[in-house]
């Protein structure tokens, strides 16, 4: 049985016991309504960051710790299943970036393992498949699931595509930003391209992550790779965060040809709620404002603020010591800004939803779902981070959304296609 959170039963029971004064006092209220459907649907999130300093004995997700996934974030906000990220940043095409690429990788699969089989396994649980997560759900329990951001700690051997699988990762992006030894990055649009598109190597990848059972991940690689992608493989794919390019024209999101492409394929299209790709020109008023502010907070205090793109020039006992105090900053500057009059208003869950609206008008309600980019830079005004999942729910809930279509983009339509893909590999030939 699902958990309802205190806030959220309340609210019903409110909307329920009312006094019925007037002729329509049993209408359900909107929030009412978005309170009932947000429990009974299952809720994806399909891109989570990790760091594995919060994968401890001591400090882990099983405490409300300031990152914007933990399990008392999830439980409040009613989010059932987090894909937590296997992330490698991309660094040279060679046996040396590789092996250590290798080495973040495995510490961040072990990390999850931790979680869900020591710290807190009678409160989430690490699923591979669909039946594995109505199963956990039905148990009361929250999900875990692992996508890979980034298929370069495998080297150049494509039997890593299948150890991966077995350690539970389910989706696999060929590319971050900058190329990678599989694939073009989106990144090359400003840059110039290797490959244009995959290289031998990646074409070959495509078929294994088609016979192992890896949902292929399109929201990092180019467009020319991911048009590769569609026409070689033989199942759905999947673009596990971004939005619609026609509403913000940035690289990361997809054009209109992208998501008719994906709706041929059968795929489904995550929109994701971080700022940037959401409005750009909001996001960057509201994020020049916030981003003096912290560094004002951060000297008051005699510290260094770090904007992110700064971070990667870091050392790792540097960023350790950053990440030590920069949610502390970072709370303070929100605090403020919440009681600024004169602050530029931030990228709201109505500007988000607004992407969700367009691309379901043009490619169907079955090809769209939701994701966050939580703990890698997204997070928007009404859904910071996991405790207010439902109020994504309640702006779907104002535009007309029913509840069917509402639990397909909350999950059905992702594990549709994580059901395809398993299917494909399961009657594997090599036609």
């Amino acid at each position: 049985m699902r958990k309802v959170s205190i806030g959220l039963l309340s609210l019903v029971l409110a909307a329920s016991c009312a006094p019925k004064k007037e002729a329509n006092a049993n209408e359900e209220t909107l929030e009412a309504k978005a309170a009932r459907i947000h429990q009974s649907v299952i809720t994806i999130d399909t891109h989570d960051d990790i760091n594995v300093a919060n994968f401890t004995d001591s400090i882990n997700y099983t405490q409300r710790l300031n990152t914007q996934v933990n399990l008392p974030k999830m439980s409040e906000g009613q989010l059932d299943v987090a894909w937590l990220i296997v992330y490698t940043g991309q660094g040279d095409l060679t046996p040396e970036g590789y092996s250590a690429a290798e080495e973040n990788a495995m510490a961040k699969f072990d990390a999850i393992k931790r979680l869900t089989s020591t710290y807190a396994p009678e409160q989430i649980a690490l699923a591979t498949n669909s039946t594995e997560v109505r199963a956990a759900i039905a148990e009361g329990k929250m999900v875990a699931m692992i996508g890979v951001e980034n298929a370069y700690p495998m080297g150049e051997d494509l039997s890593n595509f299948e150890k991966y699988h077995a350690l539970g990762a389910r989706y696999v992006s060929l590319s971050h930003n900058g190329h990678s030894q599989f694939s073009d990055s989106n990144t090359g649009e400003a840059d110039g391209f290797l490959h244009n598109g995959l290289s031998e190597l990646g074409k070959q990848a495509v078929v294994e992550m088609n016979r192992v059972g890896i949902m292929i991940d399109v929201s990092h690689p180019s467009k020319e790779a991911m048009r590769q992608m569609i026409e070689l493989s033989k199942a759905p794919i999947i673009a596990s965060h971004s939005s619609a390019r026609a509403l913000c024209d940035h690289s990361r999101n997809l054009d209109d040809e992208q998501l008719m492409w994906l709706k041929e394929n059968g795929g489904v299209v995550q929109t994701v709620a971080f700022s940037s790709y959401v409005n750009t020109e909001k996001h960057n008023a509201r994020n020049q404002y916030m981003s003096t502010l912290r560094k004002k907070l951060a000297e008051e205090k005699g510290l260094k603020w770090y904007e992110r793109s700064e971070l990667r020039a870091l050392s790792a006992e540097e960023r350790e010591a950053f990440m030590a105090y920069a949610y502390e900053i970072n709370d303070a500057a929100n605090e403020v800004a919440e009681n600024d009059a004169e602050a530029p208003a931030g990228v709201t869950v109505a500007d988000f939803v607004d992407h969700i609206d367009y691309m379901v008008d043009l490619i169907g309600i079955d090809h769209v779902g939701i994701s966050s980019d939580f703990d890698g830079g997204g997070g928007i005004t009404g859904w910071s981070d996991a405790s207010e999942t439902q109020n994504v729910t309640l702006e779907l809930v104002k535009r007309g959304y029913s509840e069917e279509d509402i639990a397909k983009l909350w999950g059905e339509n992702l594990l549709r296609v994580l059901d395809e893909v398993e299917a494909v590999s399961a009657n594997w030939t090599m036609n």
